[in-house]
């Protein structure tokens, strides 16, 4: 999990910033004003998105390209009849998830032993991260009329909480592996994402989760790991993603749209690990991704104010602030200032917190890049069920692209090619 993602609360009132931490939770949008477009969704978002495509503004003044587009995805497969465990520090029901039916099989709170997917309709500040990977793999873009859909739309999930906000520790992913691998055969797991990474580096030979998830590699599920966002530290590959049987994936950054010739690395960790081991084997996205905001929170009520009052007219902004007071303290404290200072406010904190539109933002870390390729996964799955877990390996590394400005170390194998390692998993079917 990426340990710099910003916590819930207050959107921050100040200057556009270039500076770009760690995973978003938050919003964006231009210095110019956007009126608000056509857009393909549906009815429940009342306009488009709040950012345009226009190839003069910087990343977090347009809106990202659908994964799918970006990566080059088969458009055959939806992850059909594939079933994929998660373990996070906490989850929603997000309608991404649950519209038109849920494909939430099942939930489990390790931390409390609850279990149940009704412990869902309720998120709390630990909901963040889990709803967010999970809807990357496995959305159906409900709220953006199918535009931010996942490659996986058809994936079924079980989700397993393994962690709170503030931590998820080495021991409790290491049971959360554990549980997976005895409720595979209940579930019919095929795959288990883990977008979080352990306390401290160790061997593989010794560390308890390393052997956990070699088991569940044995036990046919493909185990899917984010290699962690420490690339300022050379060699520094935590569990499980340090663990030779898993698919660990690392980023790259294409701000948002390929097209523009702006593909570089992303800055993931990467090894040699402890054992001398290449680590990640793949890269793919890990920044400019569309992914959720958590209903119901703070973030939630501030990103649809400032919404709402950008894309109204100037006589309306002072009626919209009163009748919202409270909300956002910075246009509060603002109100009385000249319209175009209120327009400075609202555009600035639609940008610099990288706001597509009321429902979702734009995010960054490996923590993203590994459901990226789980969904990859699953769309091979559906294509060849008889697949195990080192075929699939296998495929996913052999069609892989390298990037040339990129360091071999960082990249592994290179970017995952979606379209060729579904259509080498055809071939091999028997």
């Amino acid at each position: 999990m990426d340990k710099k993602r910003r916590s819930e609360g207050q959107i921050p009132a100040h200057a556009p910033s270039s500076s770009r931490d760690g995973s978003r939770d938050g919003s964006h949008e231009s210095d110019a004003r956007i009126p608000a477009g056509p857009d393909d969704s549906v009815s429940r978002i009342p306009a488009g998105p709040l950012r345009t495509q226009d190839a003069s503004y910087d990343p977090r003044s347009r809106s990202p390209l659908p994964i799918g587009e970006r990566i080059g995805a088969h458009d055959r497969y939806t992850g059909r009849g594939v079933v994929t465990a998660f373990l996070d520090s906490g989850f929603y029901a997000h309608p991404d998830l649950t519209t038109p039916h849920s494909r939430v099989h099942a939930y489990f709170d390790l931390m409390s032993g609850k279990s149940g997917v009704e412990h869902l309709e309720h998120p709390d500040a630990s909901s963040w991260h889990g709803m967010m990977s999970s809807v990357v793999a496995a959305g159906n873009g409900a709220l953006s009329g199918g535009r931010f859909r996942s490659l996986a739309p058809d994936l079924g999930l079980v989700l397993v909480k393994v962690g709170t906000l503030s931590r998820v520790h080495h021991d409790d992913i290491a049971r959360g592996i554990e549980w997976v691998i005895l409720n595979r055969a209940r579930y019919d797991i095929r795959i288990l994402n883990i977008s979080a990474g352990g306390d401290y580096e160790a061997s593989y030979l010794d560390d308890v989760m390393s052997r956990f998830a070699e088991a569940a590699v044995r036990a046919g599920i493909v185990v899917v790991c984010a290699v962690g966002n420490r690339g300022d530290r050379p060699g520094y590959v935590v569990p499980p993603a340090s663990v030779p049987a898993v698919i660990t994936v690392g980023g790259l950054d294409d701000a948002g749209n390929p097209h523009f010739g702006k593909v570089t690395g992303y800055r993931s960790s990467f090894g040699p690990t402890i054992d001398g081991l290449q680590k990640p084997e793949v890269i793919t996205l890990a920044d400019w991704i569309p992914a959720p905001i958590l209903p119901g929170t703070p973030t939630a009520k501030q990103v649809s104010l400032l919404a709402k009052l950008h894309r109204a007219k100037d006589d309306e902004i002072i009626a919209i602030l009163e009748k919202y007071s409270g909300i956002y303290a910075p246009l509060d404290e603002a109100k009385n200032q000249p319209t175009y200072l209120l327009r400075q406010i609202i555009d600035g904190a639609l940008r610099d917190e990288l706001v597509i539109n009321e429902h979702y933002k734009m995010v960054d870390g490996s923590s993203f890049a590994a459901p990226i390729v789980t969904s990859v996964v699953a769309q091979m799955l559906e294509a060849n069920p008889s697949l195990k877990p080192a075929e699939v390996k296998r495929i996913l590394i052999q069609p892989a692209q390298r990037l040339p400005t990129l360091e071999v170390d960082r990249q592994g194998w290179g970017a995952v090619n979606p379209r060729a390692a579904v259509e080498r998993a055809i071939a091999l079917r028997k």
